[in-house]
């Protein structure tokens, strides 16, 4: 068991990286707005996603490469799709992320310098973090961070619960109009996380190996299934959170993100009390703080990785300058598309509900085909809940075209 909590480590990234924006906005904005009638969806994109993201540690500890390794395998055009829908992405993800992360600092810690300075301040953090103490300390802070996470959430979600004299309802509901099923994408697009995350989990696996030398299969598995857990847990958590503080509260969020952010933390102060601001801001804050780093370290090491891959070329500075790369572009972007925080992560989240087919049925491919060892393909029960995600996801992107 000492080794197996040692080993923990790309499980826990995996969750720093999904508890973010999908969570902490979306699972919260659902509570608010439909109670807890989007309980079933949050529980089945959970489910059926589950298959493809534990195929990027799968094949990263069975082969000794990452996923990205695998694409090429299953032909360029497979890769070359992969490098064209991160440049598309990772811009606007880290903004949005980076953005929210900002608003909440500013409330938690002070509005002495404006959220743009804080979105600057947090960047330049990140990145010394990330620069200096590479993905070993991004390891040994992840456990920390998503500890504290864990157990200010649970703190919340007591406190409301303790706090609320009306009963719960448990009925589900299906979103029928344009904007309700619009919401509804964007909810299941980040929940947990975007399907391309699987990449940057096969890459952290390959990581943590060369970190301890006993990184297996067996124990990769094992590591994810912690972090995937914490995900569903905290994503039901502010779920419910949204349903017993702002359900029916009549509250408009704006898109502004300090604006925003204060809007979140003083709805939970008026309503649990003065004392619980501080857990609600920590808990906030630490959600949206582990999802800026592991994505700041996560997309230029795949696009490092990519370009490598795709052009034959490796460098040794290859990671560093996809970081400033993405440092700047963030900064740029926040600087010109502030006010439109709403519809960035409407767009992101979208896009990657759009584009999670594409990923499912590559993964799947890749862990069933011969360049997998035999010995860890998937078992039946997870070859039938593939089949059943990848229908799943199929169906609810062609349903929301269609709502258009």
């Amino acid at each position: 068991m000492i080794t197996k909590i040692k080993n923990l480590g790309p499980g826990l990234l995996f969750a720093g990286a999904a508890i973010g924006v999908s969570h902490l906005v979306q699972s919260t904005r659902a509570g608010a707005d439909f109670g807890l009638g989007l309980l079933w969806a949050l529980l089945l994109v959970n489910i059926f996603k589950y298959p493809f993201f534990q195929f990027g540690p799968r094949y990263a500890t069975a082969t000794g490469e990452s996923l990205l390794d695998g694409y090429k395998k299953l032909g360029k055009g497979v890769l070359t799709t992969y490098y064209i829908l991160n440049i598309a992405t990772m811009f606007t993800i880290q903004t949005a992320v980076t953005i929210v992360t900002a608003g909440l600092a500013s409330s938690l810690f002070g509005n002495f310098i404006s959220v743009e300075m804080w979105t600057i301040v947090i960047l330049a953090i990140c990145f010394s973090l990330l620069i200096l103490g590479k993905y070993k300390l991004l390891d040994r802070l992840m456990k920390v961070i998503v500890l504290t996470l864990t157990i200010s959430t649970i703190a919340a979600v007591c406190m409301a619960f303790s706090q609320n004299s009306s009963p719960l309802s448990i009925t589900q509901i299906l979103p029928n109009n344009p904007m309700e099923v619009a919401f509804l994408i964007a909810f299941m697009g980040w929940m947990p996380a975007p399907l391309d995350v699987s990449v940057w989990q096969s890459l952290w696996a390959i990581e943590k190996n060369k970190d301890t030398q006993s990184y297996s299969p067996k124990s990769a598995l094992f590591d994810f299934n912690i972090g995937y857990l914490s995900t569903i847990v905290i994503g039901v958590g502010f779920l419910l959170l949204g349903a017993l503080v702002m359900f029916n509260s009549g509250e408009t969020f704006s898109a502004s993100a300090g604006v925003f952010s204060n809007q979140l933390i003083d709805l939970y102060t008026n309503s649990l009390g003065e004392w619980a601001h501080y857990i609600i801001a920590i808990a906030a804050f630490t959600t949206m703080f582990s999802t800026t780093i592991t994505t700041l370290d996560a997309s230029p090491r795949a696009m490092d990785k990519t370009t490598e891959l795709l052009f034959n070329k490796s460098s040794k500075y290859g990671y560093l300058g996809w970081i400033i790369l993405l440092t700047l572009g963030t900064i740029g972007i926040f600087f010109f598309l502030d006010s439109e925080m709403g519809l960035l992560i409407k767009i992101a989240t979208i896009l990657s509900f759009i584009t999670a087919p594409f990923y499912a049925i590559i993964n799947y491919k890749l862990i069933s085909s011969k360049h997998t060892p035999k010995a860890w393909h998937p078992s039946r029960q997870l070859h039938v809940l593939s089949w059943l995600g990848i229908l799943f996801l199929i169906g609810f992107s062609v349903w929301y075209l269609t709502t258009l």
